[in-house]
Parts: structure tokens; C-alpha cells; sequence
């Protein structure tokens, strides 16, 4: 995709959402399943998304998620509290005080942040496995209202159950089916009161979340080591959840750390836009990140995350890091400095760069490779057997320093803390490491394509066997190979991997858009890149049309 000229500059007032509006629409426009079946409730990877605009995340979506989900634990014997939390966007205000007259209606303690304040996914998921661990026949669960680094005009809403990280398949296809049919027949089985009534009810706990997250903090991070070295912390929260968490870490620990943006506005007015020239705060995007990544020579680590703090992005005085690499840095430091059992495996995704699996082999340990979506890695590190999992898209992850679950959603403050120990470890920058192992190992070059494709194609793709891959090498390569199923868990991908010695690609359908994504890696320069996209392009399309 071409890049916007706009892209990295300041917003511009036009481009600006008009939160009455969007608040206004989230209230008056109500879902047509029968007439338009796109409005229904649908779950991707990270729950349910869309914008009030369109009909796609709207009062009566809210209502009947959060009943479906109450359905789900009585159909399920879950019985303890379920911690809620939001994000900075305007409609998870809106969403969350939706699902909060649900939840009383139904019974459900619900634990919130004190003072109505913001609470990240990770410190949610956190909450979860702790609580779980010491009750376990009172089991908690979570939601999380966000759509995490999406556009200001976007809603989200996700379901983390009793092992605290992102639902499964088979639970989000329960709750989505339900909510459906509870839309269909015009929410009449809803249990509702009114925010007044249910802020008196009783089953509304407001606790401080922001201690016991912090203070637990120095058992996954090595907190002394970066406050003995000083290391100098820049941290742009792009005005998300974790805004008020920083200041709290950095009196905790006596980090030398400074919020270099302390702007919260639901409009996201400060950030600059987007590759696509819209409002994005994906803190993996160097032109979502330009205002950070200018302060890049005033310290010496630099953090942003996204709204709801599941995803990292890190900057050195070289810049702001690739994702993989600094996957590749963290997996590689994490295995030299920490005293984890040696038959613990590091989980990826199959999109993720192959410098992992070179890292990995390297320490002697097993890489445990899985589809997209972090769901993947859940059950191994709540039993501990997964020491880390983590995904391209800046997402991760890991165990605590004595081998125990953390928790079991992606976590930015650990990813971004974990940065700054490594700088006073071993007096090294993640991007200094990074060139080390790329002396190592090689210099890979990683690429993501989009390319067009029917919704039959897509269908053809997302359903494909190893058998109809023909082709014997690829990009000048024997293909050692054909991938429709994850080595790890033997999990469906929903398209094609291929392998070479030298270079990888995957293509996958998108779930949305009438396109599939190819993600591409070579470690033989730009030359050999440019000819396995090609390559790619046409084995892809010769076994979809």
C-alpha cells in the first residue's frame, strides 16, 4: 500500500471525529440483522469492533454481548467477580456503562477502577490470574471495552474468561451466536437496569487496580536493576489507558522516567496520522510514533503503547525498533537472565520473523509455533510450559522470574520495562543487541502486502490443503515446507505457509476487506525479497483462482 503524503504529519481540525455525534449514533441507531446482516455481532481476534456510524457497535450490540456473556458464565458455573475495564476512546465510555447495566441486572460483582479511571487489558488479565490463583472455586473472569490501536471513531469490546487471557474460538463463536439471536428478537430476554439504579445496587466494587498491578511489577521486570543504572525513559502513553499508571511505576521504583505526553482527548487530536493518513495509535507505526521517535536523542529508552497497553513499541537513540527484532532481543536476553526450567518452549506466530527460531535453537530451547491471534499462547503460559509468546504486531507476554504466570494477555508496561532492563543488564540498547544477532544469524528483511481477492477466493485460500501447492522451490529455493496447519498446536491457519532455507512467505484472507495478506522474509537481501514476493503472488494465485 502506498504511503499518504500526510503520513507522520499533524492532524488537521477536519480530520477530527465529532464525539457528539459518534456518542449521539452509538444511542439512536439500532441494528437490522434481517435487512442488513453486516450489522450483527461478529468477533475477530480481539472481540467485537466496529463504529456507531455504521451500525456496528451500538447500544443494543453492548446490550446483548454483555447478556451473552452473562448467559456464558451461568452456562458455565462462573460465578466469581468479573473485573471491567475501558480504554480512552469515546464509545468504550459509552459501551462500558452499557455493560455495567447488564451485569448488575444479572447479578455479576463486577470490580472496576476506583473513580470511574481507565483500566488496560493487561492489568485486567493480571487481575484475573491473580484473584484466580487464590480463589480458585470462585473463579473471576474480565471484559475489556476497546478496540485497542483503531481509529478514535471505532468501539471494541472483548471477553477474557477464567484463564485471564483473550477468548477462544469456541467461546466468542458461543457468546457471538447468542447475542444474535438475542438482537433478533429484539433484546426481550436483556436483564436491564438503569446506571442509577445499578450504581446503587451494591454489586459495583470500585478498587484501586493501579497498586497491586505496580507492586507486583519487580517479580517480572528486574525494576532495582534499571533504577541502579539511571537509565533515562521516555514514555508517550499516546493517550491511553496506562496514562496514570507511569507516574505511579516511576515513584514505585525510582525510575528516572518522564511522560513526555500527557494529553488525554478522546479525538486523539495530538497524534500524528497514520500510513493511511488517518488517526491511528499503533505504537509500531514510525509515523504514528513520529512525535516520540523526534525525542528519540533525550533518552535513552523510549515506550509507546497503544490504548488498552496490550502492544509495545520501542525506541532507541537508532530509532523505533521493528517488532520482530525486538521479539528476537527479548526472547534471546529473557533466556541468558532468567532461570526458567530448560524443557519451557517460546511461542510465535507464524507470521513472525524466523530470527526467533534462529534465537531459539540457539539457546537450546523449542520454538511452539501457532496460527495469528494470541489466544494461541494462553493455556501455555497460564500452566507455565509457554516461558513466552509473542506476535508480529508488537504484542507479548512472559513468565515471571521464578517461572510462574504473570498473566496471560499482552502486556506493554513489561514489554517496554523489559527494554530498559535490558539497556542496564548489559549496557546495551535492544537495537545494539539486535545488530549482534544480525551478525549472527544473518540480516533478514521482513515485508506485509495486501493484494486483492474475491470473497470466493478468500474462501478457497482460508480452506487450502499442502497438497495443492505444486511447486517444488520457491524464490531460487527447494521448499522444505507447505504449511496449512501450525507446527505447534497442528491449529488450522486459514491460509498458506511456505518455506525455504533462505525466505518464508504466509498469505492469509483478511477478514474484512475483500483482500489476502502476504507477509514475506528473506534472508538473502532485497534481490531475493522482491523475487519471492512475486513468486508468492503467483503460487497464491494460481492455487485460488
Amino acid at each position: 500500500m502506498a504511503i499518504h503524503p500526510d503520513a507522520g504529519k499533524p492532524v488537521t481540525q477536519s480530520q477530527l471525529v465529532n464525539i457528539s455525534k459518534l456518542v449521539s449514533a452509538y444511542y439512536i441507531n439500532e441494528p437490522d440483522l434481517e435487512q442488513f446482516p453486516e450489522q450483527c455481532v461478529a468477533f475477530g481476534t480481539s472481540g467485537h469492533r466496529g463504529c456507531s456510524y455504521n451500525v456496528k457497535f451500538n447500544e443494543s450490540h453492548i446490550l446483548a454481548i454483555t447478556q451473552a456473556i452473562c448467559d456464558y458464565r451461568k452456562a458455565n458455573d462462573i460465578f466469581g467477580p468479573l473485573f471491567l475495564g475501558k480504554d480512552t476512546h469515546a464509545l468504550s465510555e459509552a459501551a462500558y456503562n452499557s455493560a455495567i447495566e447488564v451485569l448488575v441486572a444479572n447479578e455479576v460483582q463486577v470490580i472496576t477502577q476506583e473513580n470511574d479511571d481507565y483500566t488496560p487489558t493487561p492489568v485486567i488479565s493480571h487481575a484475573i490470574v491473580c484473584h484466580n490463583k487464590k480463589n480458585p472455586n470462585e473463579l473471576a473472569d474480565g471484559i475489556v471495552v476497546t478496540p485497542s490501536h483503531n481509529p478514535p471513531e471505532d468501539g471494541g469490546f472483548k471477553y477474557n474468561p477464567p484463564n485471564g487471557g483473550p477468548a477462544d474460538t469456541d467461546v466468542t463463536k458461543w457468546i457471538e451466536d447468542r447475542a444474535n439471536k438475542l438482537l433478533l428478537e429484539d433484546l426481550v430476554e436483556v436483564e436491564l437496569f438503569s446506571f442509577a439504579k445499578a450504581k446503587r445496587s451494591g454489586f459495583i466494587k470500585y478498587l484501586d487496580l493501579i497498586t497491586p498491578y505496580v507492586d507486583d511489577l519487580e517479580n517480572i521486570v528486574d525494576m532495582q536493576a534499571i533504577a541502579k543504572a539511571g537509565v533515562n525513559i521516555g514514555v508517550d502513553p499516546l493517550g491511553g489507558s496506562g496514562i496514570n499508571f507511569w507516574p505511579v511505576i516511576a515513584q514505585k521504583y525510582d525510575l528516572n522516567l518522564t511522560v513526555v505526553n500527557d494529553k488525554l482527548d478522546a479525538r486523539f487530536a495530538f497524534m500524528p496520522l497514520d500510513k493511511d493518513g488517518k488517526i491511528r495509535m499503533d505504537c509500531s507505526s514510525p509515523y504514528a510514533m513520529a512525535n516520540l521517535i523526534a525525542l528519540k536523542d533525550d533518552y535513552d529508552i523510549g515506550i509507546g503503547n497503544d490504548p488498552d497497553y496490550d502492544r509495545h513499541g520501542i525506541v532507541t537513540k537508532d530509532g523505533l525498533m521493528n517488532p520482530n527484532h525486538f521479539l528476537a532481543v527479548a526472547i534471546d536476553y529473557l533466556l541468558n537472565h532468567r532461570n526458567w526450567p530448560q524443557d519451557v518452549k517460546i511461542g510465535k506466530t507464524l507470521v513472525s520473523s524466523a530470527m526467533i527460531d534462529k534465537v531459539v535453537t540457539a539457546n537450546n530451547r523449542q520454538v511452539y509455533e501457532v496460527p495469528v491471534g494470541f489466544k494461541w499462547f494462553v493455556k501455555g503460559l497460564n500452566k507455565q510450559w509457554l516461558a513466552f509468546g509473542g506476535e508480529e504486531s508488537a504484542g507479548a507476554s512472559f513468565l515471571r522470574l521464578d517461572g510462574s504466570v504473570w498473566n496471560t494477555d499482552k502486556d506493554g508496561f513489561t514489554l517496554g520495562l523489559l527494554a530498559a532492563e535490558i539497556l542496564a543488564v548489559t549496557g546495551k540498547t535492544p537495537s545494539q543487541r539486535y545488530k549482534e544477532l544480525e551478525q549472527q544469524f544473518g540480516a533478514p528483511l521482513y515485508k506485509r502486502i495486501d493484494a486483492p481477492a474475491e470473497p470466493e477466493q478468500k474462501a478457497r485460500l482460508k480452506s487450502l490443503s499442502a497438497q495443492d501447492v505444486k511447486a517444488d522451490l520457491l524464490a531460487g529455493d527447494k521448499i522444505t515446507q507447505i504449511l496449512t496447519n501450525a507446527p505447534g498446536n497442528n491449529a488450522a491457519i486459514g491460509g498458506l505457509k511456505v518455506v525455504t532455507e533462505n525466505g518464508w512467505f504466509a498469505a492469509r484472507p483478511s477478514g474484512t476487506e475483500d483482500i489476502y495478506k502476504i507477509y514475506l522474509e528473506s534472508f538473502k537481501g532485497e534481490a531475493h525479497l522482491l523475487q519471492l514476493e512475486q513468486e508468492a503472488k503467483a503460487l497464491v494465485d494460481s492455487v485460488i483462482n
